[in-house]
């Protein structure tokens, strides 16, 4: 079967839309009868060596063999099954007992807004006789949602999200006295309906009412990345082009894009500003804003006119991405021969000559990750800063890695060797571990306040969260491990539905329904749906991933789990 753009959408005369064909197959990748897919190449087909740094027009189309990068997704085209995935229904995959529950969980959570689907609610747990905020539509939250509405041919609701988030970034945004900088995303929303008047209205939260009082920088992040995956899914580049959506991204950008005292091109940012919105010292430069943040800028980069007010941003982007790429696979990665080097640093160096750069102190590294770290595999430090190195696993930072080609090929191989090497300990009983090890006793005093939802081996701490799997999916497809996924998934199927879709896990193993987790949480609902669809079809790779970008690759030196 071979599938073109999908019907309907509007293909406009781009200024950076390309024409033409390439015939790269992902299929390969999966142990199933190969699917003949026939792609166009779109705008994200370019690399940063076609962009002109000294301004001018558009870049110039690349020659030669393309990959998944190009790569449409069949189910903008198709119409939704209830209780069917169209990906299942279109290739004749018998599907689990638990997806049709997964569909009708999910679709109970969607939320309308003058008779419009926008978003899903973060949980739909009538058990729980506290709501607090999950019955708001998240910005991140909503993203596997959205996945999965694009993989099965339901577009529309992404549309109007991103479209009316774009209207809430112009909201004036303050925290008790202080104004936020203007191209600050909501955390989340809400939809109050006054049923008397007919009326519907909506209340962003941009911080002001979160636990800690912090606004999330992850939102606009997501907000990019999603508008990529709504085009790349549908065909459809008229959304992306319009005046609103250029301008949310250049305000984004602008927030992030700023130069002042700062010697990193990482993104410097509070504790409880992303996924871990939580007090658990990842403050500084975590892996998982600077993963984000270099998605996000790949991702503004395909998508920004070449116009007066873009080509500014369009340079200034390319050349970060240069800067932020090199520092991240320089310092912030991990393998067996790196921890070698760092054990043995000599500190209080000084000058451009000095190779312990940060001054890390041999002596602060913790004694678990001598055990943890085998001799083949590697994976990205949560956090690099002045004479700290936070040696903690943080799976949402190192997966976005992959997929975002922040990481190398060589880089990536590495992170997949490390989950297969410590299956129990990342993996376990329930995937995936947010984080590795739990902080525990007087460091976790210290490191979280005492949060009594934070302790070892529950929540942020150590816990699992099964939304995480479509992460997961995507990273083992696209370095050519689809049996990671498959493992993975087979584990989450014995007990989601069973355990009523908890939002997360407890204990070593994630053997245990979190303490305070929410059931029927929505994104662990639709990571499993987004994972399934990849793996059944994993042309949808395409929305997700992104293509390594030759001219950002650093001249590294090889280790030995890069080369084994």
């Amino acid at each position: 079967m071979e599938f073109g753009a999908p019907g309907g959408m509007r293909r406009s005369a781009s200024h950076n839309s390309l024409s033409g064909s390439d015939d790269f197959d992902l299929t390969h990748l999966l142990n199933k009868p190969r699917i003949n897919v026939e792609r166009q190449r779109s705008f994200d087909d370019r690399s940063l060596s076609d962009v002109s740094y000294s301004g001018g027009g558009a870049g110039h189309t690349r020659g030669g063999g393309g990959g998944f990068d190009g790569m449409y997704s069949p189910g903008g085209g198709l119409r939704s099954l209830v209780g069917t995935p169209a990906s299942s229904a279109l290739h004749s995959f018998e599907p689990h007992p638990i997806v049709g529950d997964a569909w009708e969980a999910l679709r109970r959570s969607l939320v309308f807004f003058r008779g419009q689907p926008l978003g899903t609610i973060a949980a739909y747990d009538h058990a729980s006789e506290e709501v607090l905020n999950y019955d708001q539509v998240f910005v991140r939250d909503f993203v596997p949602s959205a996945m999965a509405f694009l993989m099965n041919g339901e577009p529309e609701i992404v549309k109007n999200f991103l479209l009316k988030t774009v209207l809430l970034q112009g909201w004036e945004k303050k925290v008790d006295r202080f104004k936020l900088g203007e191209g600050a995303m909501p955390a989340s929303f809400k939809v109050l309906h006054d049923d008397k008047k007919g009326v519907d209205t909506l209340h962003a939260d941009f911080g002001e009412s979160a636990i800690g009082r912090v606004a999330p920088v992850d939102s606009g992040f997501w907000w990019i990345i999603l508008l990529r995956a709504y085009t790349k899914s549908t065909g459809d580049l008229t959304l992306a082009e319009k005046p609103e959506c250029q301008k949310a991204m250049r305000l984004i950008l602008s927030l992030c894009l700023s130069e002042g005292f700062d010697t990193f091109p990482t993104l410097l940012c509070a504790d409880g500003c992303c996924m871990i919105d939580r007090r658990m010292g990842v403050y500084g430069y975590p892996i998982e804003i600077q993963s984000l943040f270099f998605m996000a800028l790949r991702c503004a980069l395909l998508m920004l006119k070449h116009d007066n007010e873009g080509k500014d941003f369009v340079e200034r982007i390319a050349t970060r991405l240069h800067a932020l790429s090199y520092h991240m696979r320089s310092y912030f990665w991990l393998d067996f021969q790196q921890l070698n080097d760092i054990y043995r640093y000599k500190t209080e160096e000084y000058s451009h000559t000095a190779v312990n750069k940060f001054n890390v102190i041999p002596d602060s590294i913790p004694d678990w990750l001598f055990d943890f770290m085998p001799c083949e595999g590697g994976f990205f430090v949560g956090n690099v800063s002045p004479a700290r190195m936070d040696f903690r696993w943080f799976a949402l930072g190192n997966m976005i890695a992959i997929v975002s080609s922040l990481a190398t090929p060589e880089q990536s191989t590495a992170i997949m060797d490390l989950i297969e090497e410590r299956w129990e300990e990342l993996i376990g009983e329930m995937p995936l571990k947010i984080c590795y090890p739990a902080i525990e006793n007087h460091e976790w005093r210290i490191v979280t306040g005492c949060d009594p939802k934070n302790t070892r081996w529950s929540y942020h701490n150590g816990g699992s969260w099964p939304v995480l799997l479509w992460l997961l999916t995507a990273a083992s497809i696209k370095t050519g491990r689809p049996q990671i996924a498959r493992r993975a998934i087979d584990l989450a199927e014995r007990r989601l539905l069973k355990d009523g879709w908890p939002e997360y896990y407890d204990g070593k193993l994630g053997k245990y329904v979190g303490k305070q987790a929410r059931k029927f949480q929505t994104w662990s609902i639709a990571g499993y749906l987004v994972a399934k669809m990849l793996l059944e079809d994993p042309s949808h790779l395409g929305m997700i991933a992104l293509e390594e970008d030759k001219a950002m690759k650093p001249v590294l030196r090889r280790s030995a789990s890069w080369t084994n």
